[in-house]
């Protein structure tokens, strides 16, 4: 039977279930780690939201001299007469900007694991050269390009889809496409990329925060978690063969602190509520579930997100958040998403997960899909998921 826990957290539930589990047995917090993984981590990927005061320290802001360079390589790219799938970093040449582009993708991988590009003058183009100029920048932070559904899409739109996708069958299934608080999760892909197009009227906050404080914490703490983490977890495939896989939520890969989860896949979603004939969570699951997710939250950084914003974030170090938001007819919140790899830089990938990467690292230039408009991400099939 699947435990009482859905996909927004309930603190008062998971202070009930940890004093369960502990007066059923005390010794938890006395069981060592799982072979393999260490008392804590250190180096700059270990933060807490409190350590940074200034925007000044992840904000890039970009210059005249750049804007007028990006404008360039538009122009260039455009007159090679090429698909957008061959965007790249030759076929959009940065001469000034690309070694500060260099530097910053460094960032992601061997510093704190994020940084705000500010800010593209996105009313300016059209949508077709918008997505030019955005994955022709983001070329210079990661080469591969990941694919966001089975129709080789690239590119995908983050906004509320609840009205004009509403004919879509389970349009609701995925909190990205409505206006209610996204949960701690991570993507797939090494590298996440979000331009912000237009800001929500009210709300809408981007939170991150650093896996490896959230795993020094639970270390030290509750040692029990880190071995149900690292253990294999039923991550439901609503609908589609096989039903579920199973994969740990937690890995230590070549010594970076690694966890890669998606909530809705372990509790459901909206439109999409958990598969019924899936093995359910254990009660030790759910805590762990719950236990990441609030101290993700307690040690999170807020964002501020501009509209014209690049937000770069290493989806394998840390984990992100958006609170809920309210629209009006101004301000729609709407960002555009890429999944990209710097194969120079790039951790290793844990081998859980390597065919996964594999698979999405793999669609030729030609076959890469940029959708111009928004739309519900889909199967192979053309079923949305």
């Amino acid at each position: 039977m699947q435990p009482d826990i859905s996909y927004h957290p309930d603190l008062a539930k998971l202070r009930a279930r940890t004093a369960r589990r502990l007066a059923e047995d005390p010794t938890l917090p006395q069981r060592p780690l799982p072979a393999g993984f260490p008392p804590s981590i250190s180096g700059p990927i270990v933060w807490e939201g409190s350590d940074w005061t200034d925007e000044s320290q992840w904000v890039y802001t970009l210059t005249t001299p750049h804007l007028h360079e990006i404008d360039c390589a538009l122009a260039h790219f455009e007159s090679l007469d090429k698909p957008l799938g061959f965007i790249a970093r030759d076929t959009f040449p940065l001469p000034t900007l690309a070694p500060e582009l260099r530097t910053l993708a460094a960032v992601l991988y061997s510093g704190r694991g994020f940084f705000v590009l500010r800010e593209i003058p996105v009313d300016k183009y059209s949508p077709r050269e918008l997505a030019i100029v955005y994955a022709g920048i983001s070329a210079h932070i990661g080469s591969g390009r990941g694919r966001q559904d089975g129709t080789n899409a690239v590119l995908a739109h983050i906004k509320d889809l609840r009205v004009s996708h509403a004919h879509v069958k389970g349009a609701t299934g995925n909190s990205a496409y409505t206006a209610d608080a996204q949960v701690f999760h991570t993507d797939i892909g090494d590298l996440i990329a979000l331009l912000g197009i237009q800001t929500a009227a009210h709300g809408g906050v981007s939170r991150i925060s650093s896996s490896a404080r959230v795993y020094n914490e639970i270390a030290a703490t509750r040692p029990d978690l880190v071995a149900v983490l690292a253990d294999d977890w039923p991550l439901d495939r609503f609908g589609r063969t096989p039903a579920y896989v199973n994969r740990p939520v937690l890995y230590n890969a070549d010594g970076h602190i690694v966890i890669q989860y998606s909530r809705r896949q372990l509790t459901g979603y909206g439109a999409q509520p958990r598969s019924p004939h899936i093995p359910p969570l254990s009660e030790a699951q759910a805590e762990a579930l719950d236990t990441l997710h609030f101290l993700a939250d307690k040690h999170a950084l807020a964002l501020n997100f501009k509209k014209g914003d690049i937000q770069y974030i290493n989806s394998l170090g840390l984990l992100h958040a958006r609170d809920a938001f309210t629209d009006d007819t101004e301000h729609r919140r709407h960002l555009v998403r890429l999944w990209l790899r710097n194969d120079e830089l790039a951790w290793k990938t844990p081998a859980p997960l390597e065919e996964i990467w594999r698979n999405l690292y793999s669609v030729p230039p030609e076959a890469q899909r940029f959708p111009l408009e928004p739309e519900i991400r889909k199967l192979e099939s053309g079923a949305t998921k």
